[in-house]
């Protein structure tokens, strides 16, 4: 984008979001006459500029700059009756549900519908097991807001139904850079920060992509023991985006991601809390607050007098309204199957269709007509022919239908 694409941007921006020049640039750390005569393209502008413009003008967005969300959700429950946990827990109609002979972490076979997965065993001790990764939790609102319930709903109704938390996942996104990640890691590394996370590691690069050039993955920053019940993880989530989908950087409307992982008795601590107080900052931000916090180095005084830096202090919840809990419900779509053929296969089709089209042959034609769709098609294709509220189970609950 350039200047004068910038600033006739940044001017629609500051005015529909309200805010005066003389806020905008006090936010900026500049004079009202010198924000004014670059609205007016008679000073030049920087990338360093540019990038403060942004991000400040974002702080007053009407939408949020930040958003919290459930991001990573599992739970056990001491049952081997896994079709009374779908119906029970998930309230989801199991004939919907692909069944799977295969699982994980031990388990034997596994139910599936999208990126919902239940996992099943004879052995008591593993139970039932509810996974919700990234997708699922987008997923499972949907099915949520079928069902009008919350998250604390169903948080409640695991509970309630004896369930064990094993993992859960806060996720705080940005989306206007407030979390500069390349300023965190280099002020890490130079001790403005206060943790008591005692492990640390930072990763950033570049990965090959198809034509052999470096595609950059960017940055990201972890904060305690992987190994640990409680570790945070700070990364670039547009660069992320990019090198999983394609998407463009600029465009992605999610630029960082400050992900809080809680496992056994620490995610059981953590539901608890979200339970009793129903307020989502309050648990993210007491554990943030707690374990980590980024200052300015301010020399002849102790480093535990040190200023809170002025973003962090914003991050953390200084002059910016309070976040709730958002749902981004996606109900389950063909779409990553179609990105992938696109991706990868589409290229070879055409290929194949120009060499009939060649030849006079029907290769594509014939391949396609021999073709056996697998289960897991056939239930793709029984997912689109259904709405989601067809799939909501309304029985009554059964003691005993369970598949062992």
């Amino acid at each position: 984008m350039n200047n004068d694409d910038f600033i006739r941007e940044l001017k629609l921006k500051r005015e529909e979001y309200g805010v005066s020049q003389n806020k905008l640039a006090v936010a900026c750390g500049i004079t009202r006459e010198h924000y004014n005569r670059i609205e007016k393209g008679k000073l030049p502008l920087t990338e360093k500029l540019k990038e403060t413009l942004t991000k400040e003008i974002e702080r007053f967005n009407p939408q949020e700059p930040l958003f919290q969300l459930i991001d990573y959700f599992r739970v056990r429950f001491p049952t081997t009756d896994a079709l009374r946990i779908i119906r029970n827990i998930l309230h989801i109609n199991p004939k919907y549900m692909l069944y799977e002979d295969y699982g994980k972490y031990g388990y034997e076979c596994q139910y599936v519908i999208g990126d919902i997965a239940v996992l099943c065993s004879q052995n008591i001790q593993l139970g039932v097991l509810i996974e919700l990764r990234g997708k699922g939790c987008r997923q499972m609102e949907s099915y949520l807001l079928a069902q009008e319930k919350s998250w604390y709903d169903f948080m409640l109704n695991c509970l309630t139904a004896d369930g064990v938390m094993k993992r859960i996942d806060l996720a705080i996104n940005d989306k206007a850079g407030i979390l500069d990640i390349p300023t965190l890691k280099a002020k890490y590394k130079a001790g403005e920060c206060i943790s008591y996370f005692r492990s640390q590691k930072d990763y950033g690069g570049s990965q090959k992509c198809g034509d052999d050039v470096p595609k950059n993955t960017g940055e990201t920053l972890y904060l305690g023991s992987t190994n640990s019940q409680l570790h945070s993880c700070i990364y670039q989530k547009n660069y992320e985006q990019y090198v999983k989908n394609g998407a463009n950087i600029a465009d992605t409307e999610i630029k960082n991601r400050f992900e809080i992982r809680l496992t056994d008795d620490r995610a059981i601590h953590a539901v608890m809390d979200l339970l009793t107080y129903r307020d989502v900052e309050h648990t993210a931000f007491s554990i943030i607050n707690h374990y980590l916090r980024f200052v300015d180095r301010e020399d002849g005084k102790p480093k535990n007098k040190w200023k809170l830096n002025a973003d962090w202090a914003w991050f953390i919840g200084e002059n910016r309204e309070k976040l709730k809990l958002t749902t981004q419900p996606e109900p389950y779509t063909l779409e990553r199957a179609l990105q992938w053929l696109h991706r990868q296969v589409a290229p070879t089709l055409k290929m194949v269709a120009e060499l009939d089209k060649q030849n006079h042959t029907t290769i594509l034609q014939d391949m396609i007509e021999h073709t056996e769709l697998k289960e897991k098609h056939k239930h793709l294709l029984q997912l689109e022919k259904s709405d989601i509220r067809d799939r909501i189970d309304t029985a009554v609950p059964q003691e005993n239908d369970g598949i062992f």
